[in-house]
């Protein structure tokens, strides 16, 4: 599988979280748990731990074929030092027109870097399964390509208090929810940054004990926390759908998703 220069594909994940224990223990840290959703074989996957200030050699941005943001218990309209040097490099990143990818909070601070508006969420806490509807006049999306259909609405698992309140000059809305304005968005030329506010990654177990720790801290109410986990017994993410969506977004070439507009 060739990517930049005509080497094998290499993608970057910029992780703005620590590995917990539970993570460590099933899955040998967050990096895996990108590369099971995300990694096709043949790749090269690299992560840098932003979140303690490990970022990608600037001068070395241009051999990754994508990169993709993680989710954070930080907020993407703070000024930790990280989060700002965080929001320069995807000013880079889009100026060279490469592919970005940012989930929950890497789609906040993605929509931050770009000039869009992030804040603390109106309806507090999303924990859970959301219904994510996509827009009626969907715009061409070449990541799109490839999917025999696309439902009006999939089913995301949501983990956030932050949210995208505006999308950057130049961007679209591509799907919302009855909790958050702005669930996708992606800008329109070319294609090449995606946001998504859910997480199409994780696992039912790994949200579980997500919930579980933010109880015992207090949080959210262990009330609150035993409903979420109830209701996550009787009904699943279209985890598959989302992956699709996701691995499209990442490995489309830029010619397909730019004549897409045409």
């Amino acid at each position: 599988m060739e990517g930049v220069g005509g080497d094998q594909k290499r993608y970057a994940l910029l992780m703005a979280a620590r590995d917990t224990d539970y993570v460590k223990k099933e899955y040998g840290g967050y990096i895996n748990v990108f590369k099971n959703a995300f990694a096709d074989e043949g790749e090269t996957w690299e992560m840098f731990s932003v979140v303690d200030g490990v970022f990608p050699d600037m001068d070395e941005l241009h051999r990754y074929d994508g990169f993709v943001i993680s989710g954070s218990p930080y907020d993407a309209y703070g000024n930790d030092p990280w989060v700002l040097k965080l929001c320069s490099m995807l000013q880079k990143l889009d100026s060279m027109g490469k592919k970005v990818l940012g989930i929950c909070f890497g789609h906040q601070v993605l929509c931050r870097a770009l000039g869009g508006k992030v804040e603390r969420a109106c309806g507090g806490w999303d924990l859970g399964l959301r219904k994510v509807c996509m827009v009626e006049d969907l715009p061409p999306c070449g990541f799109f390509d490839g999917l025999k259909e696309i439902p009006p609405t999939l089913t995301i698992i949501e983990c956030h208090q932050d949210e995208v309140r505006e999308v950057p000059m130049g961007a679209k809305v591509i799907a919302f929810s009855d909790q958050t304005g702005v669930e996708m968005f992606n800008s329109v030329h070319p294609h090449h940054i995606l946001g998504i506010q859910g997480h199409p990654e994780y696992t039912i177990d790994i949200l579980c004990n997500i919930i579980d720790r933010l109880a015992d801290s207090n949080s959210i109410k262990k009330e609150y926390a035993e409903l979420v986990k109830s209701r996550l017994q009787i009904a699943e993410p279209d985890r598959k759908f989302w992956l699709k969506i996701c691995k499209n977004f990442l490995k489309s070439p830029m010619n397909l998703m730019t004549d897409s507009l045409s």
